[in-house]
């Protein structure tokens, strides 16, 4: 995943210990330590900027990491779908397959919505869940 539309931000938070992160994967806050967004997140944070793997030296320790957040509400940003994409589904909402891909055909959470078809396994959306707003059932 990447923004690719409107205004972000780098910033450094701390991450949960022992827990592998994908470079461009989606990230939420959980007690104050980032965690990979998963099918069942809400309250999303931003885009892990590095990955963290199980084999970095800091790997077990509560580290900062770098975590690119949006300024503006209606930042966009693209991802790998999985099922397929087409015109027809812009404007519908859909849930997380995981931190890195979008489930075209999940809707019972539906924590981002499509803004633009890309191709049928990739599209842009917008987040439905941040930190700041929640416009969806989160747990």
């Amino acid at each position: 995943m990447k923004w690719v539309i409107g205004k972000t931000k780098l910033v450094k938070r701390a991450k949960t210990a022992s827990t592998v992160f994908a470079k461009g994967g989606l990230v939420n806050m959980v007690s104050g330590y980032l965690l990979p967004a998963d099918a069942t997140s809400g309250d999303f944070y931003g885009i892990v900027q590095k990955a963290v793997v199980a084999t970095d030296d800091d790997y077990a320790d509560n580290t900062f990491i770098l975590v690119e957040v949006p300024v503006d509400k209606m930042c966009e940003f693209e991802a790998p779908v999985d099922g397929t994409l087409t015109q027809a589904l812009v404007g519908t909402a859909m849930d997380l397959t995981d931190s890195e891909n979008v489930n075209q055909a999940a809707t019972s959470k539906e924590v981002v919505t499509c803004t633009k078809f890309i191709s049928a396994s990739k599209g842009r959306f917008i987040l439905n869940a941040t930190a700041d707003v929640a416009n969806v059932a989160t747990t």
